[in-house]
């Protein structure tokens, strides 16, 4: 059985791939942002996304829980008047964006990292000379690929009063760009162009095209269970 980590430890990531009926683990990475970001020095919303979502993958494919797994790491990035704006953390800095994004328009960048821990061809070579009765086929591909999903989101014109409320639920502190669709948030976004789900934090149709590089079907992943 094909096994699956979520490198995150975002409810709406996983609560994404548990109603897609997708089977997984959760087993949340180390990783300073910051410090990745410094050590890179990458600007770009859409770059952002997806070397966070990497740092994310391999640092906890690096772990011994990850043995014999898939590995899928995401992070979210906001464009906005072409600057890049993660999770506000302040009340202060959240309620000066979104003053600012009333009645415009930006681009979510959600970035995806997937990493095949299993055994490859070479590994098994290697394990059949130490252990001649291994008669296991290899599964893995050892694939490490990534792809950005993208979706422009429109949001409604919001009063102070509805920016206030809003913040003092906290729900928009620990979110990229101060919003969720998924959640209060939704209330003030008019529309989406592009895909739902990568607003909300991860792509399942993103995530069926990355597996295809590990030679898996996303179909493999179905909690038959849960159909």
């Amino acid at each position: 059985m094909t096994r699956l980590i979520l490198a995150s430890q975002s409810p709406a990531r996983t609560k994404l791939l548990t109603d897609a009926g997708i089977r997984h683990d959760v087993l949340v990475s180390d990783v300073d942002e910051d410090a990745v970001q410094a050590k890179y020095g990458v600007t770009d919303a859409h770059d952002t996304a997806l070397l966070l979502a990497r740092a994310k993958a391999e640092a906890v494919a690096a772990l011994p829980e990850a043995e014999g797994a898939l590995v899928i790491g995401c992070d979210s990035v906001f464009e906005f008047d072409g600057e890049s704006h993660g999770k506000p953390y302040t009340a202060e800095v959240a309620r000066e964006r979104m003053l600012r994004m009333s009645g415009s328009q930006g681009v979510l960048h959600t970035g995806h990292w997937l990493v095949d821990c299993r055994d490859t061809a070479a590994d098994a070579d290697e394990d059949a000379e130490e252990d001649a009765s291994e008669t296991d086929t290899p599964q893995g591909t050892g694939a490490t690929v990534g792809a950005v999903s993208s979706a422009e989101v429109h949001f409604a014109r919001m009063s102070t009063y509805d920016i206030d409320a809003y913040i003092a639920t906290g729900e928009p502190l620990h979110c990229a760009g101060s919003f969720t669709i998924d959640g209060l948030g939704g209330a003030f976004i008019r529309k989406v162009d592009g895909d739902p789900h990568a607003v909300v934090g991860l792509s399942i149709s993103t995530l069926r095209d990355l597996l295809v590089h590990a030679n898996v079907g996303i179909t493999e992943l179905w909690d038959n269970d849960e159909q």
